[in-house]
């Protein structure tokens, strides 16, 4: 995509840009901004309209600092994950100061993401496709679902654009190093108790077609539904804390995935970088054991516990949320593969996918049990 191309899709964008409720959560972002309109009240919905403005300056050095690297098309997704990853690191200090932790001891400038994951309700559009049509319009491959029927939850994962430099010829850190998979998981609300499906919709009426703006929601660290009320997110708790989180997080990311086998120093050890993040004063996830391990012992998971952040409910009172986390990952290489020298090991070398019982523990990084849990 040109710079011309950018310029007219920016435009584009001012022109016919829908509604979105903003949220105070972080109204604070770099690649796109925002001002506030006045918008007519119809029955009981109170909105604000968004007017977005791609930053021109922004968009020009992404282009002379990729040219060469990568398609054209993919400057614009990168852009937006971006955005998505500051609002992330804004949010969470914890993610921020590990990230700056281990880049002060392995290699600064190639740290990579194994993945990246998202929350939804699964109601009306607003489940998985609201976020994956985003990542498929950009080549992304859908893969195999993953059920969790005590958590009521279902997950769809997609693997990063084929033909693309995207696994181990890239260069760069974070959203602009390898193309990181991606996870998305939904409530599925219709399984819930009455009061809260109840509860749940009545927010979704609120969003209209926000789902169809799922990924812009994101990348602004906005909710596309009407601020909550205390209650209401008590109330969700009690049933479900996934649609706790959901409800006053939104589409916000919900953590980003370090590749621990990507590093360059004893870190690459999964265990290593779990006692070293322990020793520097940093809260695991303990569900199931620090360390999650598949079946097959190929996959080895952890993550932290998650930060929380003070927000402001419609309802006038101010609590503290879960918020998000981070997560470490190591994939090691498959049977059939064992002989290969270290320097000829590549990512297809390595065990893919994802695992229901490791994903499950994770899930439990914004549970109320873990953030009051003592360290060690």
């Amino acid at each position: 995509m040109t710079t011309k191309m950018l310029s007219l899709y920016s435009t584009t964008m001012t022109e016919k840009m829908p509604s979105l409720y903003l949220s105070t959560i972080n109204p604070h972002f770099s690649i796109i901004s925002w001002k506030k309109k006045s918008f007519p009240v119809t029955g009981s919905r109170n909105l604000f309209t968004t007017t977005v403005h791609a930053s021109r300056s922004k968009v020009d050095h992404q282009i002379s600092r990729s040219q060469g690297h990568e398609e054209d098309s993919l400057l614009l997704m990168r852009s937006v994950l971006g955005s998505m990853e500051r609002v992330y690191l804004k949010r969470n200090p914890t993610a921020k100061a590990i990230l700056d932790l281990v880049k002060s001891v392995d290699d600064a400038d190639h740290i990579c993401y194994d993945h990246l994951a998202f929350r939804t309700f699964g109601v009306k559009g607003h489940g998985i496709e609201s976020m994956a049509s985003f990542f498929l319009d950009y080549g992304y491959k859908q893969q195999e679902e993953l059920r969790f029927p005590a958590k009521k939850l279902k997950a769809l994962w997609f693997s990063p654009p084929s033909g693309l430099p995207h696994e181990d010829a890239a260069t760069g850190s974070g959203v602009n190093g390898p193309l990181p998979r991606i996870f998305i998981s939904e409530l599925l609300v219709d399984q819930l108790s009455p009061q809260a499906q109840e509860i749940i919709e009545k927010y979704i009426e609120t969003s209209g077609s926000g789902y169809k703006h799922a990924t812009l929601a994101s990348a602004l660290g906005s909710l596309t539904w009407k601020k909550p009320f205390f209650s209401d997110f008590q109330q969700l708790a009690k049933e479900s804390e996934y649609a706790a989180w959901t409800l006053v997080n939104g589409y916000a990311l919900n953590h980003v995935t370090i590749s621990t086998h990507r590093l360059k120093t004893h870190l690459t050890n999964i265990r290593a970088l779990n006692q070293f993040l322990q020793e520097n004063g940093f809260k695991l996830n303990s569900e199931g054991g620090a360390l999650k391990v598949s079946p097959d012992g190929l996959l080895l998971q952890s993550s932290t516990v998650a930060d929380s952040i003070s927000f402001k409910f419609s309802d006038g009172f101010t609590e503290s949320v879960p918020c998000s986390y981070i997560e470490f990952a190591e994939r090691l290489v498959l049977p059939q593969y064992k002989n290969l020298r270290k320097e000829e090991v590549k990512e297809f070398h390595r065990r893919d996918g994802f695992e229901v019982g490791n994903a499950d523990k994770i899930f439990e990084s914004t549970s109320k049990e873990q953030l009051t849990r003592r360290t060690g």
